[in-house]
């Protein structure tokens, strides 16, 4: 039986995440800090490991940059009620599967392993279709529907620089500037400028 780890300070969450994962049939392992979850990291052979990003004494964003410094190759996927761009970029460059924002339903969470199980999490090449279908929606002025087939690419390929530059352009097409910036200033961290995209 596969085995995933669980860290939330939040029992409830907790609690919940176990029960689906237990339901699809993994052997769940739950710890309430960082500082457990890095010497279970460190100690047994996971599966995966879904990990709150704000926790005290010590983040997920750290406990995910120490394996990694360690060379633990454990898949994990970051949980966040708190999503930013900032956050985003970070984990994804240190090596983060996905980015759950709370609250999420189980149905979420049966997505991520099945698309995990099927090897989509890190299907580029499929990523790029999506990629095209947003351009060409760009240029039929169909911003809304850009943005959500734009994030959904992003949830594939969370490091792709190209996909965060789309965004930045189409929330400033739409006029969230706010929005915009964030997008575009992540795309300049991942190595991308304007230069490289030609809408």
């Amino acid at each position: 039986m596969q085995k995933v780890l669980v860290v939330d300070d939040t029992k409830n969450i907790r609690m919940m995440l176990s029960t689906c994962l237990e339901l699809e049939g993994y052997e769940v392992i739950q710890c309430k800090n960082g500082y457990d979850a890095l010497e279970i990291l460190e100690k047994k052979k996971l599966y995966l490991a879904f990990i709150d990003i704000k926790m005290p004494e010590i983040s997920g964003t750290e406990v995910l940059r120490k394996i990694r410094a360690k060379g633990i190759l454990t898949p994990v996927i970051i949980m966040t009620a708190f999503a930013t761009v900032k956050n985003a970029v970070d984990c994804t460059k240190l090596g983060a599967m996905a980015y759950l924002q709370k609250p999420f339903t189980s149905d979420k969470i049966r997505s991520i392993l099945k698309d995990l199980s099927k090897g989509i999490l890190f299907d580029k090449e499929n990523n790029a279709s999506y990629i095209d279908m947003a351009k060409e929606l760009l240029k039929e002025g169909k911003l809304y529907d850009a943005i959500n087939i734009l994030k959904t690419a992003l949830s594939v390929e969370p490091s792709n620089a190209q996909i965060y530059y789309l965004l930045g352009k189409t929330y400033e097409s739409y006029g969230n500037v706010k929005e915009s910036i964030k997008f575009l200033s992540a795309a300049e961290v991942f190595g991308y400028s304007e230069s490289n995209e030609k809408l």
